[in-house]
């Protein structure tokens, strides 16, 4: 199947064509005729599978057709967050390049005055973050009673940020005739509600089970202590062939002190989490995308949403809290057919927090192995130097819990004969002539000596690294003992 024959027009087909696209993916496949046919739509896909393009193009035919007003828009995108919303608009310029259409978009964290001005003049899409769009309805500065379509994409995700009663409330300002679609990556019963209020006899699409893993993606978790954490991440930027890698923390003090570090330790950093402004989150995307920087540390903010090319590995520093945020996070590397793989770092306290990520993507997650064939990176295991140090740790470790049991035998053994006596006695009549000679002293003496045998013998995981090295390829990190 192509795009042509989806009933899209020629000049959508030649943009299509110009972005480099031949074939629809399966969710394109099955929202675009719907789109086009004025259904009402729910799609329920994982992130990653063309979900934008699925709804961008059939809107763009829909409003071919039509005259703007100002401060009247003629559809409504809704977006959970500025990242995404941008990244809708990108597509709107890149698809809609030989068609006459206006679009403005509302986000916080950037001056109003270009996106009142872009109001005014009329516009046929508004892409917006419910906090701005309630922002200027509430100023008077938009009308919503002109809008013909509705699209509430990532509705999971304006679950989780609380965003469902201003959903509810800008859905009762729009006419009840409109067209909606609703897009999520998991289908909660307040979603399911929320669908059930607002949508007349949708169209259900459901391209994959719902939060399931991609097959594009290898995962593994990885168990260490919180302290291994940083020593574990550069371990694997240096050993596991990473192009381009986008690190996941659950809390921006976290992200800000490990970008710090990374630099320090000279990887190439950004990084971008919610207490930055939209200008400065914009600049730091640009430098990732572009390559001056291969190493993106976020907080969920970067989650969803981010379609950027040839990120190769993500790593979650932290452990989810909500597994939703698991399947996104990874989602942003194995995009659009290419390979990638993600390691989640779990500690003893995330015990919960990862057998809930398994219960929904609806398997276990690999426990990485250096060496083996599931923790060969491309194929390729681990090389001989690696190892060959972890047959040492392990050596060595075998070797200093038997040590202190081969030294305790020693004073078990038969005493030495005592010396001759002066009037050259036997040696057993002296024994027996003076049981209270410092025999007894000197076996009190050797008894004490495995006990202090014992003390420089240590775990090998807390034996100090060398400068310069980083405690072997079968990293401390792995020892989980400690757990």
């Amino acid at each position: 199947m192509s795009f042509a024959d989806l009933g899209l027009s020629d000049e959508l087909l030649k943009a299509v064509a110009d972005a480099g696209y031949t074939e629809p993916t399966p969710i394109q496949a099955q929202a675009i005729p719907a789109v086009l046919m004025m259904k009402d739509l729910i799609g329920i896909a994982q992130t990653g599978t063309g979900k934008t393009a699925s709804f961008v193009l059939p809107m763009i035919d829909v409003l071919a057709s039509g005259r703007r007003r100002a401060r009247m828009p003629r559809s409504l995108i809704l977006e959970p967050t500025r990242e995404l919303a941008a990244q809708v608009a990108e597509n709107f310029e890149k698809y809609g390049a030989n068609h006459d259409l206006k679009m403005a978009l509302l986000i916080g964290g950037v001056q109003m005055g270009d996106q009142l001005k872009a109001l005014d003049e009329g516009c046929d899409v508004l892409i917006a973050t419910p906090g701005r769009l309630m922002d200027l309805f509430e100023r008077g500065k938009i009308m919503l009673n002109g809008c013909e379509l509705l699209v509430i994409d990532e509705a999971d995700r304006m679950l989780d940020m609380g965003f469902i009663p201003d959903i509810e409330f800008i859905c009762d300002k729009l006419p009840t005739t409109r067209q909606t679609m609703l897009f999520s990556a998991t289908m909660p019963p307040v979603i399911k509600k929320l669908a059930d209020k607002f949508l007349t006899n949708p169209k259900q699409i459901e391209v994959s089970r719902a939060a399931s893993a991609n097959e594009n993606i290898t995962a593994f978790k990885v168990m260490m202590t919180p302290r291994k954490k940083h020593e574990a991440l550069k371990w694997f930027l240096h050993n596991d062939n990473v192009g381009t890698a986008i690190v996941f923390s659950n809390k921006k003090v976290t992200v800000r002190d490990l970008a710090k570090k990374l630099k320090r330790d000279g990887f190439k950093v950004g990084e971008i989490h919610g207490d930055m402004d939209q200008s400065s989150r914009i600049a730091e995307l640009e430098l990732f995308k572009s390559g001056a920087i291969n190493i993106l540390v976020a907080s969920d903010v970067a989650a969803r949403g981010l379609d950027i090319k040839g990120v190769s590995h993500v790593f979650n520093y932290d452990t989810p809290w909500h597994p939703d945020d698991y399947v996104h996070r990874v989602g942003r590397t194995g995009r659009a057919g290419a390979k990638g793989r993600a390691f989640t770092f779990v500690t003893a306290a995330d015990a919960e927090a990862i057998s809930n990520v398994e219960k929904l993507t609806g398997g276990k997650i690999d426990e990485y192995k250096p060496g083996s064939p599931a923790g060969s990176v491309e194929g390729k295991p681990v090389p001989k130097k690696a190892a060959s140090k972890s047959e040492d740790l392990q050596i060595d470790a075998s070797k200093q819990d038997s040590a202190p049991k081969e030294r305790s035998d020693k004073p078990r053994r038969a005493p030495r004969k005592p010396r001759a006596s002066k009037d050259d006695a036997p040696a057993a009549q002296v024994s027996e002539a003076q049981p209270s000679e410092p025999k007894p002293t000197r076996r009190a003496v050797s008894d004490k000596k495995p006990e202090r045998a014992k003390r420089p013998y240590r775990d090998h995981d807390t034996t100090p690294i060398e400068p310069g090295e980083w405690n072997g390829p079968l990293p401390g990190f792995l020892d989980v003992s400690a757990l």
